[in-house]
């Protein structure tokens, strides 16, 4: 597999979703958690949906339980609080495990592409982002305490 639109990933509903129903938008791929400090950034990521949708942006929230267990519920519970706390409208996806030998399928692929300083393909912590262009390639990885609003020209060069 060469691209991101090479997967299907489950959402919240269970419903497999084939990212090659993305093809022609810039995707902003980012694994989430409801539980932690960094859960404010959900505000940042819609009105970023919300500001750049209508140009091709789609972003993709991917929960995840693995640090510090800052997503324990379930995905009807995930999918009720980005909602109701933060009005999340950007397409949300079934928990995975992003790293370890159960990590999804995608975050295999998106930390081979573009590993971490130093290398690491490991995910540090929730809220590691992702960008990713019209063609499915990752072009760049944004640490968990980059703000959305910080990779708003990123972000723009693609669209």
């Amino acid at each position: 597999m060469t691209s991101v639109h090479d997967f299907t990933c489950d959402r919240l509903n269970g419903k497999p979703q084939d990212l090659a129903d993305y093809k022609g938008k810039v995707l902003l791929v980012v694994n989430t958690a409801s539980k932690c400090g960094f859960t404010p950034q959900f505000e940042g990521l819609e009105k970023l949906f919300q500001d750049l949708k209508d140009k091709g942006l789609v972003i993709l929230g991917f929960p995840c339980n693995q640090f510090g267990k800052q997503d324990p519920g379930s995905n009807d519970e995930i999918g009720e609080f980005c909602q109701i706390n933060y009005g999340v409208s950007f397409p949300m996806f079934a928990k995975v495990d992003v790293n370890g030998d159960g990590a999804s399928p995608l975050y295999k692929h998106l930390k081979a592409v573009k590993p971490g300083v130093l290398g690491t393909e490991r995910i540090k912590w929730n809220f590691t982002k992702f960008l990713v262009d019209r063609d499915g390639n990752v072009v760049k990885r944004f640490a968990p305490k980059t703000k959305p609003e910080d990779i708003r020209t990123a972000i723009e060069a693609l669209l």
